[in-house]
Protein backbone atom coordinates (compact mmCIF):
# COMPACT_ATOMS: atom_id res chain seq x y z
CA UNK A 1 0.00 0.00 0.00
CA UNK A 2 1.31 3.63 -0.87
CA UNK A 3 1.88 6.14 1.68
CA UNK A 4 -1.04 8.06 0.27
CA UNK A 5 -3.37 5.34 0.76
CA UNK A 6 -2.69 4.72 3.78
CA UNK A 7 -2.96 8.43 4.83
CA UNK A 8 -6.46 8.40 3.23
CA UNK A 9 -7.50 5.19 5.12
CA UNK A 10 -6.21 6.90 8.40
CA UNK A 11 -8.20 10.18 7.63
CA UNK A 12 -11.02 8.30 6.99
CA UNK A 13 -11.01 5.77 9.60
CA UNK A 14 -10.99 9.27 12.03
CA UNK A 15 -13.59 11.22 10.08
CA UNK A 16 -15.58 7.92 10.14
CA UNK A 17 -15.06 7.27 14.07
CA UNK A 18 -15.90 10.71 14.68
CA UNK A 19 -19.42 10.17 12.56
CA UNK A 20 -20.19 7.23 13.76
CA UNK A 21 -20.00 8.36 17.66
CA UNK A 22 -22.06 11.67 17.01
CA UNK A 23 -24.79 9.08 15.42
CA UNK A 24 -24.50 7.05 18.21
CA UNK A 25 -24.90 10.13 20.85
CA UNK A 26 -27.50 11.19 18.90
CA UNK A 27 -29.20 7.52 19.10
CA UNK A 28 -28.57 7.02 22.71
CA UNK A 29 -30.63 10.23 23.45
CA UNK A 30 -33.82 8.90 22.06
CA UNK A 31 -33.21 5.46 23.49
CA UNK A 32 -32.68 7.54 26.94
CA UNK A 33 -35.64 9.02 26.47
CA UNK A 34 -37.74 5.71 26.66
CA UNK A 35 -35.61 3.90 28.71
CA UNK A 36 -34.08 6.03 30.89
CA UNK A 37 -30.39 7.44 31.71
CA UNK A 38 -27.83 4.57 30.96
CA UNK A 39 -24.12 3.98 32.04
CA UNK A 40 -21.70 3.26 30.10
CA UNK A 41 -21.41 -0.61 30.49
CA UNK A 42 -25.17 -0.54 30.16
CA UNK A 43 -24.86 1.41 26.38
CA UNK A 44 -22.62 -0.98 24.92
CA UNK A 45 -24.90 -3.64 26.01
CA UNK A 46 -27.79 -2.30 24.47
CA UNK A 47 -25.88 -0.82 21.40
CA UNK A 48 -24.41 -4.61 20.60
CA UNK A 49 -28.14 -5.99 21.34
CA UNK A 50 -30.33 -3.60 21.15
CA UNK A 51 -32.21 -3.68 17.45
CA UNK A 52 -32.74 0.56 17.79
CA UNK A 53 -28.97 0.73 17.36
CA UNK A 54 -28.36 -1.93 14.57
CA UNK A 55 -29.06 0.62 11.74
CA UNK A 56 -25.00 1.80 12.77
CA UNK A 57 -23.55 -1.08 11.90
CA UNK A 58 -22.82 -0.20 8.48
CA UNK A 59 -20.36 2.56 9.82
CA UNK A 60 -19.14 -0.07 12.42
CA UNK A 61 -18.19 -2.32 10.13
CA UNK A 62 -16.76 -0.25 7.52
CA UNK A 63 -14.37 0.91 10.32
CA UNK A 64 -13.31 -2.60 11.46
CA UNK A 65 -12.50 -3.56 7.41
CA UNK A 66 -10.26 -0.30 7.13
CA UNK A 67 -8.81 -1.56 10.77
CA UNK A 68 -7.89 -4.55 9.32
CA UNK A 69 -6.79 -3.46 6.10
CA UNK A 70 -4.10 -1.05 7.40
CA UNK A 71 -2.76 -3.99 9.09
CA UNK A 72 -2.77 -5.86 6.59
CA UNK A 73 0.20 -6.31 4.04
CA UNK A 74 -1.41 -8.20 1.30
CA UNK A 75 -0.49 -7.76 -1.98
CA UNK A 76 -4.58 -6.89 -3.45
CA UNK A 77 -4.50 -4.56 -0.82
CA UNK A 78 -5.01 -1.77 -3.02
CA UNK A 79 -8.49 -3.17 -4.46
CA UNK A 80 -9.63 -2.76 -0.69
CA UNK A 81 -8.85 0.61 -0.75
CA UNK A 82 -11.14 1.59 -3.59
CA UNK A 83 -13.82 -1.00 -1.95
CA UNK A 84 -13.08 0.73 0.90
CA UNK A 85 -13.56 4.38 -0.07
CA UNK A 86 -16.56 3.38 -2.47
CA UNK A 87 -18.28 1.92 0.27
CA UNK A 88 -17.60 5.00 2.61
CA UNK A 89 -19.28 6.85 -0.71
CA UNK A 90 -22.35 4.83 0.14
CA UNK A 91 -22.53 4.90 3.81
CA UNK A 92 -22.71 8.99 3.33
CA UNK A 93 -24.72 8.94 0.80
CA UNK A 94 -27.28 6.57 1.68
CA UNK A 95 -30.09 4.83 -1.36
CA UNK A 96 -32.87 6.87 -1.29
CA UNK A 97 -35.37 3.97 -0.25
CA UNK A 98 -36.67 2.97 2.87
CA UNK A 99 -33.07 0.99 4.31
CA UNK A 100 -33.70 1.51 8.04
CA UNK A 101 -30.01 3.04 7.45
CA UNK A 102 -30.80 5.50 5.18
CA UNK A 103 -33.68 6.58 7.14
CA UNK A 104 -32.54 7.20 10.44
CA UNK A 105 -29.25 8.66 8.42
CA UNK A 106 -31.35 11.66 6.90
CA UNK A 107 -33.20 11.52 10.27
CA UNK A 108 -29.91 12.42 12.33
CA UNK A 109 -28.70 15.14 9.75
CA UNK A 110 -32.00 16.38 9.72
CA UNK A 111 -32.38 17.15 13.83
CA UNK A 112 -28.85 17.23 14.55
CA UNK A 113 -26.42 19.78 13.57
CA UNK A 114 -23.83 17.60 14.74
CA UNK A 115 -23.97 14.54 12.80
CA UNK A 116 -24.29 17.38 10.00
CA UNK A 117 -20.25 18.32 10.72
CA UNK A 118 -19.40 15.11 10.87
CA UNK A 119 -20.69 13.76 7.48
CA UNK A 120 -19.32 17.03 6.45
CA UNK A 121 -15.74 15.94 7.33
CA UNK A 122 -15.94 12.24 6.04
CA UNK A 123 -17.30 14.18 2.63
CA UNK A 124 -14.51 16.24 2.32
CA UNK A 125 -11.98 13.04 3.12
CA UNK A 126 -13.40 11.40 -0.65
CA UNK A 127 -14.26 15.04 -2.38
CA UNK A 128 -10.78 14.48 -3.94
CA UNK A 129 -10.69 10.80 -4.46
CA UNK A 130 -11.04 9.71 -7.58
CA UNK A 131 -13.99 7.35 -8.69
CA UNK A 132 -13.44 3.75 -9.13
CA UNK A 133 -13.83 3.65 -12.58
CA UNK A 134 -16.82 0.90 -13.69
CA UNK A 135 -15.98 -1.88 -15.74
CA UNK A 136 -18.42 -2.46 -19.43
Amino acid sequence: MHDSERRLLFELRKTLLTLHKTLLDWERVSYERVHGRTSAGELLKVIMEDPQFAWLRPISELIVRIDETLEAEAPDVRADVSALVSRARSVVAPDEGGSPYAQRYRAALQDYPDAVFAHRAVTNVLKDVPPRPTLH
